[in-house]
């Protein structure tokens, strides 16, 4: 199996370093595209009322992920690899099985937990989501 597409998914837990470190490997290998999401999890905010609180914390969030896919975008491309970056806002297991379908990738790689207990139960929901309706190969990177 070739890989000419690849996506993965990262949240800047020490996790999803891994899983970037071992798309950047796979992207030199295969000359593939590598396209990174970080999704912000819109559902925490769910029973907030829409108002300039949410708004703030939304922005707040988004400028997070923008930092994040900077530094993998300058992690990559120290290595060779150009990234294509993809920040979205939702449900983050069904925002990245969608990216995966809109842009076509062979594979999905994806870290097995995030970055506290919390996240692990959140992020580890993410990937076994990810794993069971992804329609294609889904690498989960552990420790």
């Amino acid at each position: 199996m070739m890989f000419s597409k690849i996506l993965v998914a990262i949240d800047g837990s020490g996790m999803s370093e891994q899983a970037l470190e071992t798309a950047i490997g796979e992207a030199r290998v295969w000359k593939a595209a590598l396209h990174v999401i970080y999704v912000v999890e819109t559902g925490l905010f769910s029973s907030l009322p829409m108002d300039n609180t949410w708004e703030i914390m939304l922005s707040m969030l988004e400028k997070e992920g923008g930092k994040i896919i900077a530094e993998a975008k300058q992690r990559a491309e120290t290595k060779g690899v150009i990234i294509i970056p993809h920040l979205k806002q939702g449900h983050a297991g069904s925002e990245i099985v969608k990216a995966a379908e809109d842009i076509g990738a062979d594979v999905v790689v994806v870290g097995s937990h995030g970055k506290s207990n919390v996240d692990r139960l959140l992020i580890g929901s993410v990937s076994s989501f990810v794993v069971s309706n992804c329609p294609v190969a889904v690498l989960v990177v552990r420790t």
